[in-house]
């Protein structure tokens, strides 16, 4: 009997152990809970120049702990903020809208207040000495207002023009009614040209030289233009002394000045008199005046062609391509005319000439 009640008595006492251990336990737990709690707390003090409110929150984070503030407007803007541990303060800036016209375009900014070249360069321009802004740069502004800003740049360049030459005239005698010629080249010259732009809110409006500087001189070309009369009377090659050998087919009919009325292309080119080789010509045919040598790329063998010096003195006639120049790879656009006499050749020699390819 006394055995059994010992057994009870040592059962009740694990029984209170337990209890004991389980409330315990809990009791820490409850203070851990509550320690992290109370660590995690924020109190956010928030000072808009006047009154200061408190939030407190969980979290960390100015921008939600100002939406859970009962601030008197909803539009401001932080001025600083800080932490100490769970201790932030921040200051804060009511603002209100200001609108700047700048040409055609307006924009809107909320403004905390300040001068108006603060709220010029808060909208993200650069205000200088050649803007023009009203109200005035310095005007302080605490409210709803409207500015009309010009934005008035200058920009400075250089740039490299051309100058072109000019042609001078002069009539003469010497040549026959019409005719051209060309005395001297003309040659462009050049500048260089200092200059300012101005731009209003970003259009030019005004471009002014600065200076000017010439860098290479303009050669003014020269020119003379023929008044002398001649005879109207148009004839044809029958009647013309030649040197050329060979006929057409139908007399070429020739202008007062001995040219060809009718012509596909003038060319005008070196030409060499050469003679007798001992060979055929290219074509296969047996040399003999009227037949020229050529370069068959730039005209083509059996062309059919009036040939002349420009002043009319030396005329050769008709003429056929049928022979190739030793003068292709130098002077691709050269023509030898082929003479009967060697003394012929000598007379000749070499000069210039104007080729008409017949039609």
């Amino acid at each position: 009997m006394i055995e059994k009640m010992k057994y009870a008595f040592s059962k009740l006492l694990l029984g209170k152990k337990i209890q004991l251990a389980c409330i315990a336990g809990i009791l820490a737990i409850t203070t851990v809970v509550v320690t992290l709690i109370s660590c995690s707390i924020y109190t956010v003090d928030i000072f808009d120049g006047e009154k200061t409110y408190t939030v407190r929150t969980l979290n960390k984070n100015i921008t939600s702990a100002l939406s859970g503030a009962n601030l008197p407007s909803k539009d401001y803007e932080v001025e600083s903020s800080s932490f100490d541990g769970n201790n932030a303060k921040v200051v804060i800036s009511y603002t209100f809208p200001v609108y700047i016209t700048r040409g055609d375009n307006t924009i809107e900014i909320e403004f905390a207040g300040g001068t108006v070249k603060e709220a010029i360069e808060k909208a993200g321009f650069t205000l200088d000495e050649h803007d023009f802004v009203e109200p005035a740069a310095d005007t302080v502004i605490s409210e709803t207002a409207y500015i009309d800003f010009t934005d008035i740049t200058y920009i400075s360049g250089e740039k490299v023009e051309t100058i072109p030459y000019t042609t001078k005239t002069y009539y003469t005698t010497e040549l026959v009614k019409d005719d051209v010629k060309t005395v001297k080249k003309g040659v462009n010259g050049t500048k260089t040209v200092k200059y300012e732009e101005k731009l209003v809110n970003g259009v030019l409006v005004e471009t002014k030289v600065v200076s000017e500087k010439v860098t290479k001189k303009v050669v003014n070309a020269e020119k003379l233009i023929g008044t002398k009369k001649v005879n109207a009377a148009v004839g044809t090659s029958a009647t013309v002394n030649a040197i050329s050998w060979l006929v057409p087919k139908n007399p070429i009919a020739l202008d007062a000045k001995g040219n060809p009325v009718n012509y596909k292309k003038k060319m005008v080119v070196e030409a060499t008199a050469y003679t007798y080789t001992g060979n055929k010509c290219s074509t296969g045919v047996a040399p003999k005046p009227g037949y020229i040598a050529v370069n068959p790329k730039v005209i083509p063998y059996g062309t059919k062609m009036y040939i002349k010096t420009p002043n009319g003195k030396v005329i050769y006639g008709y003429a056929v391509a049928a022979d190739t120049g030793g003068f292709v790879k130098t002077h691709p656009t050269n023509v030898d005319l082929f003479m009967h006499t060697r003394s012929e050749c000598i007379q000749f020699g070499r000069r210039q000439v104007e080729i008409y390819i017949l039609e």
